[in-house]
């Protein structure tokens, strides 16, 4: 299952049933789970864990040393989860501070040319389309969806099951449920397409939307829509991740 033609460090660590294709270089501290699947001119490199059955399409790169120009040397990591699919080009790069990680959860899809940058935080079933383009230390919470070259500034915060529009400039955190567009990018509605495939009831659909008017569109203080939407609303663990999400935005909310 491994090519002639492929490089792969005697210190590396590959799982059953791993399949390494043409020309594909692996180093010496990466560690690949059982079912892995390399296609042809994959590089994986630094201190770098792949969990189970992740595929790695052509020239996508894993691991390898950050960009940013504050590296100072030190060990850095960079972990992946599992079934996860990187497809053409996209790259993925290590943390920037000796002892820190990049973290990729599990069951993610990264279209063609997508970058993540050094100590990106990304959660479970995130998909980013092709060339979108994650900052320095910018955290991506669980099935949320980056449309085709969107940008994210660092240190923004993407919440869970929110939306990206294509060719957005993300500058400030997009909020969980909702759906965010525009150069610079401005939180418009509720993700309904996404609540509804995910199986939000009526009534926590209603309330997220009432949620939405009462930050975006009544005029108010973020905290004084926060201390209406947990008076005024009736409870779910959505709202909640909401309201917390909200209260602990460093760069503010998209508006």
């Amino acid at each position: 299952m491994i090519h002639p033609t492929a490089i792969i460090h005697a210190g590396a660590q590959l799982g059953a049933n791993c399949e390494i294709g043409p020309y594909c270089i692996v180093g010496e501290h990466v560690v690949l789970g059982a079912d892995c699947r390399l296609h042809a001119h994959v590089v994986i490199d630094g201190h770098t864990v792949l969990g189970r059955a992740n595929e790695v399409f052509p020239f996508a790169s894993l691991g390898l040393k950050t960009q940013d120009l504050k590296w100072a040397g030190g060990l850095t990591r960079t972990e992946i989860g599992d079934h996860n699919s990187f497809r053409e080009y996209v790259t993925v790069n290590s943390a920037t501070g000796d002892g820190e990680t990049t973290r990729v959860g599990s069951h993610n899809h990264f279209l063609a040319g997508c970058h993540l940058a050094h100590n990106v935080t990304v959660g479970d079933h995130v998909i980013i389309s092709n060339l979108g383009t994650l900052g320095g230390h910018v955290v991506v919470e669980d099935r949320a969806v980056i449309g085709g070259l969107a940008a994210v500034h660092q240190f923004c915060r993407i919440g869970s099951l929110a939306f990206v529009g294509g060719c957005s400039k993300v500058v400030q955190d997009v909020p969980p449920y909702m759906l965010a567009d525009g150069n610079p990018a401005e939180t418009r509605t509720i993700n309904k397409i996404g609540l509804e495939r995910q199986g939000l009831a009526e009534a926590v659909q209603a309330a997220l939307k009432q949620a939405y008017r009462l930050l975006f569109r009544d005029g108010l203080t973020t905290a004084n829509a926060l201390e209406r939407i947990e008076t005024e609303l009736p409870a779910s663990p959505e709202l909640r991740h909401l309201i917390d999400f909200a209260r602990g935005s460093a760069r503010g909310l998209s508006r």
